[in-house]
C-alpha cells in the first residue's frame, strides 16, 4: 500500500511536469502568434473602425436589464476580472479532460473579442492562449463598457445579424434602447447558439435559452424568480 502510494505520487509529479512543459512551449507559441496577428494588424485600428460604423450602439443606448442579462449568460465575473476568469477556465478545463474534448472554453467576452476580431475559429492550444495575450491587451487599452460595447456591435445573433443594432431590428422592428424586458432577455441569449436559437426559425428553443438565461440572473441576484416568470410569459 505504501509502495502504491509512493508510484501514484511519483506519476502524479510526472504528470504534474508533462502539463507545466506543454503549457510553457503552447504559451509561447500562443505569444508569438498574438504579436505576429496585431503587428499585421493593431487591435486600436480595428476597434476604432467597429466604434466609426453606422448604427454602432453606445453602452448608455442599451436597456440595463440586456446589459445584466449578457454578462450573467455569458461571463457573470466581466467587471471583476482582468481579461481571463481562472474559476471558469479551471471548470471548462476539468470538462475538458474528463471528455477528451475542447468543448469548453472557459472564454470571457474579453476573450470572445480576441477570437472574433483578431483569430480564426480552431479549436488550437496555441490560438487560445494567443487570445489570452490578446485579451489582457485588450483589458489595459479599454474600459469594461468599451469592451461590452465592442462584444454586442459584433458578435452574431443567427438570421444574418450582426451587432445588437441588426439584432434588434431584424427581430421585433426597434431600435435597441426601445427593446421589452422579453426582447432583451431573447437577444441575450441568442449568441450562445445563433443558428439554433433563432426566433425565425424556432422560437420555442428561444424561449427555452430565455429560461436558462433568467435562472442565471436569479443565481446572480440580479432578477427575482417573479421577475423571470412575467418577463418569460410577457408575450403569451
Amino acid at each position: 500500500m505504501i509502495l502504491s502510494m509512493k508510484l501514484i505520487k511519483k506519476l502524479m509529479s510526472r504528470l504534474l511536469i508533462i502539463i507545466m512543459i506543454v503549457i510553457g512551449f503552447f504559451s509561447v507559441k500562443g505569444y508569438h502568434m498574438y504579436k505576429n496577428t496585431i503587428k499585421e494588424t493593431p487591435v486600436t485600428e480595428i476597434l476604432d473602425n467597429i466604434k466609426n460604423k453606422e448604427n454602432f450602439v453606445s453602452y448608455d443606448e442599451l436597456p440595463q436589464l440586456y446589459i445584466d442579462a449578457v454578462i450573467c449568460a455569458e461571463d457573470k465575473r466581466f467587471e471583476s476580472h482582468f481579461g481571463i476568469d481562472l474559476f471558469a477556465i479551471s471548470r471548462a478545463a476539468w470538462t475538458d479532460i474528463k471528455t477528451f474534448s475542447f468543448a469548453e472554453g472557459g472564454s470571457t467576452i474579453t476573450q470572445q473579442i480576441a477570437k472574433n476580431l483578431l483569430f480564426t475559429q480552431e479549436k488550437k492550444l496555441e490560438r487560445k492562449f494567443a487570445e489570452i495575450f490578446a485579451a489582457f491587451a485588450l483589458e489595459k487599452e479599454y474600459s469594461k463598457k468599451e469592451l461590452f460595447e465592442i462584444y454586442v456591435n459584433t458578435i452574431y445573433f443567427g438570421s444574418g445579424y450582426y451587432g445588437i443594432y441588426d439584432a434588434s431590428q431584424g427581430y421585433f422592428g426597434k431600435t435597441p434602447s426601445e427593446l421589452t424586458e422579453y426582447e432583451s432577455i431573447m437577444l441575450a441569449g441568442l449568441p450562445n447558439a445563433p443558428s439554433n436559437y433563432s426566433p425565425n426559425d424556432n422560437i420555442e428553443l428561444a424561449e427555452k435559452r430565455m429560461s436558462v438565461v433568467l435562472d442565471r440572473m436569479i443565481k446572480c441576484k440580479k432578477i427575482t424568480k417573479e421577475k423571470a416568470e412575467n418577463i418569460i410569459n410577457e408575450n403569451n
